[in-house]
């Protein structure tokens, strides 16, 4: 995406889209921090003034180049192991849930990835931005059942970490850092999953997610 990003900058002789993606990568963290109701248009807005362009300018932008353009290439960026990681837990009667700041339906179509509940901060009952913990506890409530009986595995301390110790939830990061508050993993191919990659038959009435 970086060099698609650069051939269109020589193309059109103009940093513009590049721009205008870094900055709304940019207000996305700062409003991931102070967690706003009505996140969805603030990013447009924020956005926008920080580009000197319009709101209809920057979601064409965005529209183009976060969610379209890097759909034909998610399949090259999966992470090794995380397709039998997803079987896995399907086959050991465990549900699987998404939670994403961005859309994410058609994301996990292109990684070929299938998962029971998919949550999204922008869907019309969330509106918040993780670590706010309204789509987590959207999802909790979705499947019918408790924190403790969940685990969140991501790859950010301040976002996956903060939003499941928020509902006294569980995690484990995927990170080369070793760090007191949760565990972690390198890869999907650790020790750790082993006993859900050996799972063949579901347990009776298991809802963990």
């Amino acid at each position: 995406m970086v060099l698609s990003l650069c051939f269109d900058a020589m193309r059109t002789r103009s940093f513009r889209n590049m721009r205008v993606i870094q900055n709304f990568r940019r207000c996305r963290e700062v409003l991931a921090r102070s967690s706003p109701t009505h996140f969805v248009e603030r990013q447009f807005s924020d956005t926008a003034v920080l580009s000197q362009c319009s709101e209809e300018e920057v979601k064409q932008i965005v529209s183009e180049w976060i969610d379209q353009r890097p759909l034909p290439h998610l399949a090259a960026c999966r992470y090794p192991g995380v397709g039998a990681l997803f079987d896995g837990l399907r086959h050991s009667g465990r549900l699987v849930a998404v939670l994403s700041d961005y859309p994410a339906r058609e994301k996990l179509a292109a990684l070929g990835l299938e998962a029971d509940i998919v949550v999204s901060a922008a869907d019309a009952d969330i509106q918040s931005l993780k670590p706010d913990p309204a789509g987590l506890m959207k999802i909790l409530r979705t499947a019918g059942t408790r924190p403790d009986r969940a685990l969140m595995v991501g790859d950010r301390f301040d976002r996956d970490w903060a939003v499941a110790e928020c509902v006294g939830m569980e995690a484990i990061i995927r990170s080369d850092i070793v760090d007191p508050r949760c565990t972690t993993f390198r890869s999907y191919h650790d020790p750790l999953f082993a006993p859900v990659l050996r799972s063949s038959q579901p347990p009776e009435q298991r809802h963990e997610v």
